[in-house]
């Protein structure tokens, strides 16, 4: 029987965060550097991932990074090899690079469907395999995190701004959760996603200035939005020891905000 601080304990593990430079990548990178693991960084931009791999060096953490559009199936594939040739193995890897739209169903560009479709359903799916094949599979273990949200849960309100590429994109990260899961666990890799509700980023910025705070948190439970440690948790439980008999399971974190 293990006690409770090596349940969590990631010492030896190694984690590939995309869009991990910033927001709740980082974050998530965060707490998974912070109890032992090896941490890669990835996202579009080199200077934001430097700054952040520098910023997890100042907390202890060993961090590194490869910068690469997870939109273009070319960079994925790149990624993956520079991963498995960084880290040796990936033990877990969160598929949080993501982006969203605004725009009326009826007046949505489809170019725009398709940007939102590449990056936060194609992307994670590509990447699973691949890291799948050269990794977790060989090794007879891994953990997949996928970064959906609540808005792949519902509909939006009527006061929100209109996403329907994003939640449509969403709802399918949380069925491929469950689908990858239900395939995959013959080989020792779990499959799990977090559902974050509005945390404050660089893609909720606008949609925070234009509703307000106080507007946005008025139904939710908590009346609260989520902040810089709301994710680290459930992060680590889905990636350590601690959550080896989970899997295809998807974790609301929201304040409340998918109950009401």
């Amino acid at each position: 029987m293990s006690n409770t601080q090596e349940l969590f304990d990631l010492t030896g593990r190694t984690a590939l965060v995309t869009g991990g430079s910033q927001g709740l990548g980082m974050q998530i990178a965060e707490a998974l550097g912070a109890h032992g693991a090896r941490v890669l960084l990835s996202s579009r931009k080199e200077a934001d991932l430097a700054n952040a791999v520098e910023e997890l060096a100042a907390q202890g953490i060993d961090a590194s990074y490869v910068a690469a559009d997870c939109s273009r199936e070319q960079d994925v594939t790149r990624l993956a090899e520079a991963a498995v040739d960084t880290l040796g193995t990936v033990d877990i890897l969160v598929n949080n690079a993501g982006v969203s739209w605004g725009a009326p169903a009826e007046d949505h560009p489809l170019e725009a469907w398709d940007k939102v479709m590449d990056l936060n359903v194609r992307s994670v799916f590509l990447l699973s395999q691949h890291i799948g094949r050269r990794s977790m599979i060989p090794a007879g273990y891994g953990r997949i995190i996928n970064l959906a949200s609540i808005a792949g849960l519902r509909a939006n309100g009527l006061e929100a701004t209109k996403t329907i590429a994003y939640n449509t994109s969403k709802a399918a990260v949380i069925n491929f959760t469950r689908a990858l899961a239900g395939e995959w666990a013959r080989y020792g890799i779990t499959v799990n996603a977090l559902a974050p509700g509005f945390f404050p980023s660089r893609m909720t910025k606008g949609t925070i200035e234009k509703r307000g705070v106080d507007s946005m948190t008025k139904n939710v439970p908590l009346k609260r939005l989520g902040d810089q440690d709301d994710l680290k948790g459930a992060a680590l439980l889905f990636a350590s020891a601690a959550g080896k008999h989970i899997t295809g399971q998807t974790l609301a974190i929201d304040g409340g905000a998918s109950i009401v």
